[in-house]
């Protein structure tokens, strides 16, 4: 599959609830959380997309480009929703986003190298990684096509992304990894001080 029919999307719009404050602003290592997921995507795709409803810093650079939900308090999936619209209301060429969390410090750009050498697009229009036995929602495939049908389902309550993609009919890809865990994420402090000793290994 091509780079360039791909807009990748950095969600980081969630609430941080358990963190305390914006996780995606904490800092880790000399650097804020986000950038680390930024400087692994933003030299692979043409143009990266941050989906935030506050003010945040992030990585400097003239593909990185940022929007508002839609609609606030929808979850991921209203994220989704808003770089999809934000696809269409630029008449941007994607047909299909890839998506990212603000929260995985660990995750490598090979991993994703990995996932769409595998990915048949003929298959479906919904593809997320699975490692062992766990789906990661959050790092997903998704076609621009679906975006009637996931805004109706918004408007009816849906949003939970596992519930949704299921019933959408997603396809997952197994992603194998040696030492730690690339898809950990930070939630709480206690998160941000495990990364920290990660990264100090």
């Amino acid at each position: 599959m091509d780079h360039n029919n791909i807009l990748a999307v950095v969600l980081a719009g969630g609430k941080s609830k358990r963190f305390g404050d914006d996780k995606s602003q904490a800092k880790l290592g000399g650097k804020i959380l986000i950038d680390y997921i930024l400087s692994e995507i933003e030299n692979k795709f043409d143009e990266v997309l941050i989906v935030a409803n506050d003010p945040i810093q992030h990585l400097s650079s003239p593909k990185i480009q940022k929007t508002e939900d839609v609609k606030k308090n929808l979850g991921p999936l209203g994220g989704i929703l808003s770089a999809m619209k934000w696809v269409k209301n630029h008449n941007k060429p994607y047909q299909w986003i890839a998506s990212f969390p603000s929260d995985t410090p660990l995750f490598k750009m090979s991993m994703f190298e990995d996932f769409l050498n595998k990915v048949n697009e003929k298959e479906s229009e919904l593809f997320f990684m699975k490692t062992k036995e766990k789906r990661h929602n959050i790092f997903g495939l998704w076609n621009i096509d679906l975006i009637d049908q996931l805004e109706k389902d918004l408007e009816n309550g849906s949003r939970k992304v596992e519930k949704w993609a299921n019933n959408i009919g997603v396809k997952t890809i197994n992603i194998e990894f040696d030492k730690e865990d690339p898809f950990f994420n930070i939630n709480t402090k206690e998160d941000l001080e495990k990364a920290e000793k990660i990264l100090n290994d």
